[in-house]
């Protein structure tokens, strides 16, 4: 692996089989990578880094309660999501520590991933590119197939979520184009116009 962040990824592995974050995060990780290329403003390490490893979290907290408080109405609110993000932020400190990096590295991405989810608003434009690259990966066929079992979906009736609750909180312009782009594409290799009523 070339990546120059492959130590991370080395240490990240135990922590990716939770909640299919070995497929999310690949994913964020390729759409932070495409913000980056257009945005001089962000910090790459604090950005790659923090998408790398924000969601390992959910391999130390309870599975079950994953799936039973972790999606729908007061989402955002619930302990176990509360939780994956401080596990994450722990996990993420000794990972980074291991790895050598820097102490101002190490708590720039620290609090980001401290909050990632919860934190409607972002404490910086770092956090900014890392919550769209979070959420761009839903835009796509292989996160609408995956999260719209989450959300107890169709995934005519996800993609509507997604267009209608989701677009709306991504911060960057180029996020919002790339979601349009990735929507459209979901939709259409999916047949959703013609797969809509079918029963979830």
């Amino acid at each position: 692996m070339s990546d120059p962040y492959a130590p991370v990824w080395r240490e990240a592995m135990p922590y990716l089989r939770a909640r299919k974050n070995d497929v999310h995060v690949p994913l964020s990780y390729c759409f932070a990578e495409r913000l980056l290329e257009e945005d001089a403003a962000a910090n790459r390490d604090t950005v790659l880094l923090a998408v790398l490893l924000h969601d390992i979290g959910w391999a130390v907290v309870d599975e079950v309660a994953i799936f039973r408080d972790g999606f729908g109405p007061g989402m955002m609110e619930s302990d176990v999501r509360i939780a994956h993000e401080r596990e994450g932020a722990r996990l993420a400190r000794e990972i980074l520590a291991r790895c050598g990096y820097s102490e101002p590295t190490v708590e720039a991405v620290v609090a980001i991933i401290d909050g990632h989810d919860t934190r409607p608003h972002s404490i910086s434009h770092d956090d900014e590119v890392v919550k769209d690259a979070d959420k761009l990966w839903r835009f796509t066929v292989t996160g609408v197939g995956i999260a719209c079992d989450w959300w107890k979906l169709t995934p005519a009736a996800y993609a509507d979520h997604l267009e209608r609750d989701v677009l709306g909180e991504l911060f960057t312009a180029k996020a919002l184009e790339i979601a349009r782009a990735e929507l459209s594409e979901a939709r259409r290799r999916l047949r959703l116009d013609v797969l809509a009523e079918v029963p979830g």
